[in-house]
């Protein structure tokens, strides 16, 4: 093609839904939709968490943290996706898909360290509330904030900078609708074994490894709460860890079902696997906000106050 150079084209195209092309209208409504009202969540949960006081306590701070998060990782991907449903704009430059697949795996990856960090809050929260505040201070969760940033890049730099040693095939487009690392390499017509080994490894460890650590913390938090003397404390102990709970389940059984998906369902229409791919990145930060500010009573009391216009407490 008249675009490619020796190794590299100048842009890919993104091919979409493939197969749902008569709905694409309707289906960018329901995507817009959905991103609105994350982003909408998201930026008032930020502002809440920095307007009310009593809200500045390490819970919170890794709330704000997931909730940046989810906003860079539900922007990484929905804008393009409209451009392609709406105004057929498939083209992405080649540099741009690079960075489009850096942004979506490290804070993918950031998302799981932070839930992490916030199974650990909790575990001290029930299981050491005398020590609470001695121990996860404001120093360590800036701390615990900034790894897991590094985590994220740190893991996922070597992804573009494996693909861009590739020699690409005549053919520029990708079987998706954006650049996800694994439909990007097979693209490839080198050898892309190193590419494919690190991306799956990283990927199963991240889950893995975090996945193990919140369990575990889970199964300490479960024996603490049993051990309470009353069923009224036992409640209040288990509503703390709802919305986190609730969290866990929809990042990570979307994370693992896509992944399934993509890799072992062969008979499996395409535009399912880049649905499934798109809900993983849009539903966490679509259903946080929610839970968080339905389950949590010092976010839910906040928000009345600022709908209804009261006065902002310190």
């Amino acid at each position: 093609m008249s675009n490619l150079t020796s190794s590299h084209p100048t842009f890919f195209v993104l091919l979409g839904l493939p197969g749902l092309e008569s709905s694409y209208v309707y289906i960018a409504f329901v995507f817009f939709f959905m991103y609105m009202v994350s982003v909408i969540g998201n930026v008032t949960l930020l502002l809440i968490i920095r307007i009310d006081r009593s809200l500045h306590e390490p819970m919170y701070f890794f709330l704000s943290m997931l909730s940046s998060v989810d906003l860079v990782l539900t922007s990484s991907t929905t804008p393009k996706l409209l451009g392609i449903l709406w105004f057929h704009i498939q083209e992405i430059y080649f540099e741009a898909c690079l960075t489009q697949m850096f942004f979506i795996h490290s804070f993918a990856t950031m998302e799981s360290s932070i839930l992490l960090a916030m199974s650990f809050d909790r575990y001290l929260a029930i299981c050491h509330p005398l020590r609470y505040n001695s121990l996860l201070t404001n120093r360590l969760v800036l701390g615990i904030g900034l790894v897991s940033v590094g985590r994220g890049v740190v893991a996922v730099l070597p992804l573009p900078i494996l693909f861009w040693r590739l020699s690409l095939c005549s053919h520029n487009v990708i079987q998706h609708s954006f650049c996800d690392h694994i439909s990007v390499v097979k693209l490839a017509c080198s050898d892309t074994t190193v590419n494919s080994i690190y991306g799956l490894v990283v990927a199963l460890l991240i889950v893995a490894i975090d996945l193990v650590f919140i369990v575990y913390s889970y199964v300490l938090i479960l024996r603490a709460v049993f051990n309470l003397s009353s069923n009224e404390a036992r409640s209040k102990a288990l509503s703390t860890c709802a919305s986190h709970i609730s969290a866990i389940l929809v990042f990570y059984s979307t994370v693992v079902l896509s992944s399934v998906v993509q890799r072992f369902g062969n008979k499996v229409p395409v535009y399912v696997v880049i649905l499934m791919a798109n809900i993983y990145l849009m539903l966490p930060p679509l259903i946080n906000p929610i839970v968080y500010g339905v389950k949590t009573r010092q976010i839910r009391t906040r928000m009345k106050r600022m709908l209804l216009g009261g006065r902002n407490d310190e």
